[in-house]
């Protein structure tokens, strides 16, 4: 298995049967697994640790994927948005706690037009010129990606979920399709942003094949950042009875990722501390190197319930900094006072 791992890291390629051998390995080999990946992680970002302020702007959603709690069709869902001057308050307190990357996130909500966007986008970079705003809204024409950029967005995060259409399909309702998921992400990469895709880990239906599909499109689309995290179900969707995804399955795969693709941006997710109390350290660890807080205001934490049972909806932005600065400092990693930009944009 050791030789797997070391072509992986020579070569930052994998072939099928060794994907699949690599994923039964044990623990010892799992082990080396993650010190390989937290070596190139170190060579290449040293031990420093990106910060993003998630900023959670709507609960709302025009889609009706299975897998989400938002999904329209959730009549327990409980529904807000932020106003622009709500989402401006947050970055202000964001950036007096030293973040320089803001993340607007939120379901398909169609208040948030392109003329919204554009304008809450402006007022973030007029007030803070030297920060970076990363978008997470889903799919839009590549008309809407073109003006938020021209308005100073520098980075869209867009998980493909899956690269199978077979499994696309069965994690999605009809409307939906893989190939506008797809060309969504390619249209950011040519427009100029720093541009994420991801899957979960363990989603229903999810299979070997697929997985290794997903490594196949993630090198075609050499994204910038890779956002993947353990499947956690939603009591209120029609996968509210399947089987969480697995945290041990998650750190192997963002290991392998971190080999395939040394300077990927890859974050250590909310789901992934919300498996394993320790499942963000365990996640730098095995090569990870970004964290998102939350800077959603408190009383709306709880309603972006993406699944179940989601840490952190609580605490306030500057008590979830300091706990997750001191967390870190303990395994031997310090918070880096930039944005945080890609090294391959360097």
């Amino acid at each position: 298995m050791k030789g797997i791992v070391d072509k992986l890291y020579n070569e930052h390629t994998i072939e099928y049967n060794e994907f699949e051998n690599l994923l039964s390995c044990g623990d010892e080999d799992m082990a080396y697994l993650a010190d390989r990946a937290r070596e190139v992680s170190l060579n290449t970002f040293d031990n420093r640790i990106y910060l993003r302020g998630l900023i959670e702007i709507s609960s709302y959603c025009k889609n009706d994927c299975y897998y989400c709690g938002l999904r329209r069709s959730n009549q327990k869902a409980e529904r807000y948005r932020l106003t622009p001057d709500e989402i401006l308050a947050c970055a202000e307190k964001g950036y007096e706690l030293g973040y320089r990357t803001f993340v607007l996130q939120g379901g398909e909500d169609s208040y948030y037009n392109d003329g919204v966007m554009v304008n809450i986008i402006s007022k973030i970079k007029k007030r803070f010129p030297h920060c970076a705003v990363t978008l997470s809204l889903g799919e839009r024409s590549r008309q809407s990606y073109a003006k938020m950029y021209e308005a100073g967005a520098d980075r869209y995060l867009l998980r493909h979920e899956t690269a199978n259409e077979a499994h696309y399909a069965a994690l999605h309702p009809e409307e939906m399709s893989l190939k506008n998921r797809k060309a969504c992400l390619f249209a950011l990469k040519e427009i100029g942003y720093q541009t994420g895709c991801g899957i979960m880990v363990g989603s229903p239906y999810q299979t070997v094949e697929c997985l290794y599909e997903d490594l196949l499109f993630m090198q075609e689309l050499q994204p910038h950042m890779i956002g993947i995290g353990p499947f956690i179900k939603q009591s209120d969707t029609p996968f509210g009875k399947f089987e969480n995804g697995s945290v041990r399955m998650t750190l192997l795969l963002l290991s392998v990722l971190r080999l395939m693709f040394p300077k990927v941006l890859l974050p250590a997710t909310t789901a992934l501390g919300t498996m394993d109390p320790m499942g963000r350290e365990k996640g730098i660890l095995a090569g990870a190197n970004v964290l998102m807080p939350n800077l959603s205001p408190v009383g709306v934490r709880k309603k972006y319930a993406l699944y179940d049972n989601k840490i952190c909806t609580g605490e306030e932005a500057a008590e979830c900094k300091n706990c997750l600065s001191l967390r870190i400092e303990k395994i031997g990693y310090v918070i880096d006072p930039g944005r945080g930009d890609s090294p391959l944009c360097q």
